[in-house]
């Protein structure tokens, strides 16, 4: 059966449907704390601690303890994929290009795909603790996924850094 193209035929498609989803296969349902996987240092660019949970079988997002230590943040950065933090602990403030928005533990911080943004902690005595989500996996897997970082900078300082030539 042709799936797209001059040979497809919508009767064949159709036939080819199946009104049953087969039970899904994928394991490890659960992966544990201790299992996440820290990324190294020297791959993260900014003082955050990047842990992965690597093992579980997603195939179209990524999941990642992100722990910005006190007074510090991640670095400027944008990316093709679309990532959403949600605040476990702490509090803070993300530029995400000309926005700056606060936010504290319970709350969701969306960063929209090629946005310079980059994310704050507030507190001098405290870690933020975020469990970020982004489709990285699936822009992956269609070979469109970029990413950039420019370091500690300000959004100016990056935009300078990063022309559009260069993109």
């Amino acid at each position: 059966m042709a799936e797209s193209g001059p040979d497809f035929r919508m009767a064949e498609f159709l036939g080819a449907l199946s009104a049953t989803v087969p039970v899904g296969t994928a394991r490890p349902i659960v992966v544990r704390a201790t299992e996440l996987q820290t990324l190294p240092a020297g791959q993260v660019h900014n003082p955050t601690t990047l842990s992965i949970a690597g093992t579980l079988p997603t195939t179209t997002f990524e999941i990642f303890r992100q722990t910005i230590p006190p007074g510090e943040s991640s670095d400027m950065q944008r990316h093709h994929h679309e990532t959403v933090h949600f605040v476990i602990s702490g509090e803070g403030h993300s530029e995400v290009e000309d926005d700056t928005a606060t936010w504290a533990g319970g709350d969701f911080v969306y960063t929209p795909p090629w946005t310079w943004h980059r994310h704050f902690n507030d507190s001098t005595e405290h870690p933020v603790e975020f469990l970020t989500i982004e489709n990285s996996r699936l822009l992956g897997l269609l070979g469109v996924g970029r990413r950039q970082s420019a370091g500690l900078v300000s959004v100016a300082e990056a935009r300078a850094m990063f022309t559009e030539e260069s993109a």
